[in-house]
C-alpha cells in the first residue's frame, strides 16, 4: 500500500512538474522565497496592530511562536526523522523534472517547510483576524500557491505539501487555542466587537 501511495505521488509530480513555462521560471524561483512576501508580512502585521492595539504583542508573540514551532517540527525533527530524499536529488528523477537554474534545495523534503510554514501562517492569522477582515481567508489561496512553487521547482513531491499543510495547521490550532486559554479576555473582546460586519 505503501509503495502504491509513493508511486502515485512520483507520478503526480511529474505531471505537475511538467506544467512549466520558460518565463515563469524565474517568477516561482523569486516567488518561493519566503523574502518575497515580506510586503504581504508587513501588511499582516499592520492588521493585528491594528485590531489588537495595545494587546498585540498576544497575537503575534504566538505567531512567531507558531512559526518556529512549524519550522523546528518539519526541519528540525521530521525531515530527517523520515529521510525522504528530495526529488531534485533522487536520480530515478533528476532527469525526468523541470528544475530551475539548477535550485534541488535540501536533501531531504518530508514534510515540506514552505507548505507548513505558509498554512500555519494562513490559519493563524485568519483565525485571529476573521471577523474584522473576513478577506483574509484569502491567505489560504496564497499558502496553496507558495506550496505549489515547490512542485513546480521540481523540490516537493505533493505528499510532502499535503502532509507540511496539515502539520502547520494543526501547529497553527494549537497555538492559537492555547492563546485563547491564557488570555481569554483579549480574544473575548475580540470576538464581541468586530469592525466590520461578518460575510
Amino acid at each position: 500500500m505503501l509503495e502504491k501511495l509513493n508511486q502515485a505521488d512520483k507520478e503526480l509530480l511529474l505531471t505537475l512538474n511538467q506544467l512549466n513555462l520558460p518565463w515563469l521560471d524565474p517568477v516561482m524561483l523569486f516567488l518561493t522565497k519566503t523574502w518575497a512576501w515580506i510586503p504581504l508580512y508587513a501588511l499582516l502585521i499592520y492588521l493585528v496592530i491594528k485590531v489588537y492595539k495595545n494587546r498585540s504583542w498576544i497575537p503575534l508573540a504566538g505567531t512567531a511562536l507558531t512559526i518556529t514551532l512549524t519550522d523546528r517540527l518539519t526541519s528540525g525533527l521530521m525531515k530527517p526523522y523520515f529521510a525522504r530524499v528530495r526529488p531534485s536529488h533522487n536520480p530515478e528523477l533528476a532527469n525526468m523534472l523541470h528544475l530551475v537554474d539548477g535550485y534541488k534545495g535540501g536533501e531531504f523534503s518530508f514534510v515540506s517547510g514552505h507548505a507548513a510554514n505558509s498554512f500555519a501562517t494562513a490559519l493563524l492569522v485568519w483565525l485571529l483576524l476573521r471577523n474584522h477582515y473576513p478577506a483574509t481567508r484569502w491567505l489560504f489561496a496564497w499558502a496553496a500557491f507558495m506550496s505549489y512553487t515547490r512542485i513546480y521547482l521540481g523540490v516537493h513531491y505533493p505528499g510532502d505539501i499535503l502532509a507540511g499543510a496539515l502539520t502547520g495547521m494543526a501547529c497553527a490550532a494549537t497555538i492559537y487555542l492555547g492563546m485563547k486559554k491564557s488570555f481569554s479576555k483579549v480574544f473575548t473582546d475580540y470576538d464581541s466587537k468586530p469592525l466590520l460586519p461578518k460575510q
